[in-house]
């Protein structure tokens, strides 16, 4: 990991992640800030969401690869993470194309 990597918690990365899935086709909306909200208290999510902005996408992505490693996921955590990404990709009933990406990317690194 290099030094500009934070380590995130478990339920930080997840927070982060989630963020990225709202942030793929570049428009974050308030139905999924929402969600995510929804998932952590607020100063959590007020300063997971600050660092997020602060990172470019190359860094998101090499946080999350980073940060991911530093967890042991079980097999159930990946699932409800998956479905969880899901919910936030189809919150607007279409999964565009840079939210297929991203999640061919996050396949990638979560398995």
């Amino acid at each position: 990991m290099n030094s500009k990597t934070n380590k995130l918690s478990k339920i930080e990365l997840q927070i982060y992640i989630l963020l990225c899935c709202a942030n793929a086709d570049s428009m974050e909306t308030e139905e999924e800030l929402n969600l995510i909200k929804s998932k952590v208290d607020k100063v959590t999510f007020e300063r997971i969401y600050t660092e997020f902005k602060n990172d470019d996408e190359d860094e998101r992505i090499e946080k999350i690869d980073d940060n991911i490693h530093l967890h042991e996921f079980t097999n159930m955590e990946l699932a409800q993470l998956r479905r969880e990404i899901y919910e936030i990709f189809f919150s607007d009933c279409d999964f565009k194309m840079m939210e297929r990406n991203l999640d061919r990317i996050l396949d990638n690194i979560l398995y």
